[in-house]
């Protein structure tokens, strides 16, 4: 199996942080004690800019989670479909060879699916197999590439897209002033991103997916994820996700790199999900990592915030584009979210 193209694209508001922050602070200004307190935690960040799927001055109007909700399935399906373009063109791939479509989102929901209705909206092949998934948040980018992974190994002679959007910006809670609240409304982006993975039977080169790890951390579910109610999606984001990850990550990347005889020292390169700068100083110390090691997981943070499932798939999409791996050497991809778990995925170049 291997990942044949990468492609990303974004709604076409974007806003530098303070820009976002003010906006904010304007929406919360009677429930603030103290608005410095949000443009603290927003500073902290680590965000320059994010892309929001509406302009800022409509968001105080967009007050009930229909409303919300219908803004994401008509965003989700414009980039969406501008995604997958900019990761399958390139390889010459049209969107009627698409075999299998592996669609995430954990920001909205509609039935019929996004992926369905991209179906009809890309004249993609009636037959083709299609799985969404809702849920996995953060850890859906790293999960769906191993899944449609997993296809492709029983069906090596076809084409699977993974799709990813996530509009973080739709789930603002307005009434909602807790600390994760606030920290989430500065950390969070709007964006999609779709990578091709191909059959070894296929014409396509590109990185080989190796092997793939799950795991699942028993009596963690408060850790991350959403209280979902009539008002739309609570975020739920514990301060001890660097904690899980200090105390977990190490040993779940041993074992797995153990378990065909190598060691972190055999990793190359490190495709990190974008998580804050908690998360990522939590990955580096966990495994012994330099800064310049996750320089491409900083880099997509600071320009278009954590993407959530999406995320891990732009820093993806930047290593098949500017930092690509000499022939033979491998990466670690890698991801963390709601469960709690971590997906793990080695690939060689």
């Amino acid at each position: 199996m291997r990942i044949a193209g990468a492609g990303s694209a974004f709604p076409q508001h974007r806003y530098r942080q303070a820009a976002i922050t003010a906006a904010l602070q304007d929406i919360w200004r009677e429930k603030l004690d103290n608005p410095e307190v949000l443009r603290r935690l927003h500073s902290r960040c680590g965000v320059d800019f994010r892309y929001m799927a509406l302009p800022l001055e409509a968001y105080p109007a967009v007050d009930t989670f229909g409303k919300n909700n219908n803004a994401w399935i008509e965003t989700a399906q414009e980039i969406g479909e501008d995604a997958i373009c900019r990761a399958i063109t390139p390889a010459g791939i049209e969107p009627d060879e698409i075999d299998a479509l592996f669609f995430t989102s954990v920001t909205g929901i509609c039935s019929p699916s996004v992926d369905a209705r991209l179906v009809n909206r890309m004249k993609l092949q009636p037959s083709i197999k299609r799985l969404p998934i809702f849920g996995l948040g953060c850890v859906a980018g790293a999960a769906g590439i191993a899944r449609a992974a997993d296809y492709v190994r029983a069906f090596p002679d076809e084409v699977a897209v993974l799709l990813s959007v996530e509009l973080c910006s739709l789930t603002w809670q307005r009434d909602d002033v807790s600390v994760a609240n606030l920290i989430s409304s500065g950390l969070f982006g709007d964006g999609a991103a779709a990578v091709v993975i191909a059959g070894s039977e296929t014409r396509f080169p590109g990185p080989e997916v190796v092997a793939t790890k799950s795991v699942f951390y028993p009596d963690s579910e408060d850790v991350m994820g959403w209280d979902v109610s009539e008002r739309g999606f609570r975020i739920v984001l514990s301060p001890d996700v660097p904690n899980v990850i200090t105390e977990h990550l190490r040993a779940d990347v041993d074992e797995f790199l153990g378990e065909r005889g190598m060691a972190r020292s055999d990793i190359a390169s490190w495709i990190v999900h974008t998580g804050g700068p908690k998360v990522l100083d939590a990955v580096q110390s966990a495994l012994h990592l330099p800064r310049e090691a996750l320089a491409a997981s900083w880099e997509s943070l600071r320009s278009v915030g954590n993407l959530s499932s999406a995320s891990v798939l732009l820093v993806l999409q930047d290593f098949l584009a500017r930092r690509r791996g000499a022939p033979g050497t491998y990466s670690m991809l890698a991801a963390m979210g709601p469960g709690f778990c971590s997906e793990l995925v080695l690939l060689r170049w």
